[in-house]
């Protein structure tokens, strides 16, 4: 038994992966009804949920308080590009829609509680930032997670070594438990993926192709594209090697798992492969699980923009811009859950008068083809969160005269 799973775990993960997606397509199509199997998605997904905020918490208190003052940051430049790549997605996704004109058929209803503005929305980020540190770990809340481990990190900086040893071993043993569960991803992309097609099937995205191909293509040109772009302009070398190389080892993952949240522990795992600075990644990697969300930022000026088409609203470029900024805006408080992007479409869609009964018809409508948009969106997410924090740190060395690799 125990040579079986060594060669098993001698294979690459990523062809574990495929094997473990192939075994879900077949057996979602042929054996529909066996709801058992589903179970391993939610096994695998909800693993990785119980471990990261544990693993966030620890990892970012315990670099904070070993950080030697003098210390260089990349923290500012990692922000920007957060930002830059949202707004660009944006405004991606604008000129798209303007492109390809999309409409939906808004017949069905859907009860959810939207945020009333932007006011509200910064608001609950800042609420959530103070919430009982505890209960924090325990609901997932990764701001009021990464508030609380940099406030003790930076508190603890003066403890004795012996403390920091202690914070480093269950870092480190929290680390182990995660690559475990990692390792076990091709059972629980089967699971996904069979609960997918057994569950919703393949017809049911046929009536909204074209805004789906909107989505995806919007989601492709930022990946393959703009984001390309931004990394070459930090480190002035082919960016392609570094993109491909994220989006296989993060976006991949991100895409069945479909939790910018849940994939954390896996770009924790890909900066350390990458030979990034552990201080830096342990902050930026979960701060970008939480506020850099171009790929939602996508969903939200997409559908918003297919509902003023659907209600023959005339939009003129300008209000297009304005909508841009406030998609990303938005896109900072959208929650790193599957669909936690949809909510906010009311909010965008209130800049052109349309109606919040209207407007939660929209978030129906990308709950329907979610299975698609959010997995491609996830994917985007989580993967640039990687990207731009290895670019910000390559940046560095290149100013340093070190040799960029990877």
């Amino acid at each position: 038994m125990m040579n079986i799973i060594k060669k098993w775990n001698n294979i690459s993960l990523v062809k574990r992966i495929i094997a473990g997606l192939a075994a879900g397509i077949i057996l979602g199509l042929a054996v529909p009804q066996a709801e058992m199997i589903g179970i391993l998605g939610d096994l695998f997904v909800g693993a990785l949920k119980a471990l990261a905020p544990l693993l966030v918490f620890f990892l970012v208190m315990h670099s904070l308080c070993r950080h030697q003052k003098g210390n260089s940051s990349n923290m500012k430049q990692i922000i920007i590009l957060y930002f830059a790549g949202m707004l660009l997605a944006a405004f991606t996704a604008v000129v798209a829609s303007f492109l390809f004109p999309s409409e939906l058929a808004l017949a069905e209803s859907a009860e959810a509680s939207a945020p009333g503005g932007i006011v509200e929305i910064l608001e609950n980020l800042l609420l959530s930032a103070v919430s009982n540190p505890i209960g924090a770990i325990v609901d997932a809340n990764y701001v009021g997670v990464l508030v609380w481990a940099v406030i003790f990190g930076l508190a603890l900086r003066g403890a004795g070594e012996v403390t920091k040893d202690v914070l480093g071993n269950i870092t480190d043993g929290l680390s182990v438990a995660i690559r475990w569960v990692i390792n076990c991803a091709p059972f629980g992309i089967l699971g996904l993926v069979f609960t997918t097609l057994s569950t919703t099937g393949i017809k049911a995205f046929a009536s909204y192709g074209k805004i789906i191909l909107v989505l995806v293509g919007c989601m492709l040109f930022v990946a393959f594209v703009v984001n390309p772009i931004l990394v070459f302009l930090n480190i002035r070398q082919n960016p392609y090697p570094l993109v491909l190389t994220c989006i296989k080892d993060s976006g991949i993952m991100a895409f069945f798992t479909r939790s910018s949240a849940a994939n954390i522990p896996v770009n924790m795992a890909l900066c350390k492969k990458l030979g990034l600075d552990e201080e830096k990644y342990s902050v930026s990697i979960p701060l970008g699980s939480t506020i850099n969300m171009a790929g939602a930022a996508i969903t939200i000026t997409t559908l918003t923009m297919a509902a003023t088409n659907t209600m023959g609203i005339t939009v003129t470029f300008p209000m297009a811009l304005l909508l841009s900024v406030v998609a990303t805006i938005s896109a900072c408080g959208t929650s790193g859950v599957a669909g936690g992007s949809l909510l906010l479409i009311p909010l965008a869609c209130s800049l052109f008068g349309i109606s919040n009964d209207i407007a939660m018809q929209v978030v129906g409508v990308g709950f329907i083809i979610g299975v698609i948009q959010d997995s491609c969106e996830t994917a985007l997410n989580s993967s640039s969160d990687a990207l731009f924090t290895a670019a910000a740190e390559f940046r560095n060395w290149r100013k340093q005269g070190k040799k960029i690799q990877w």
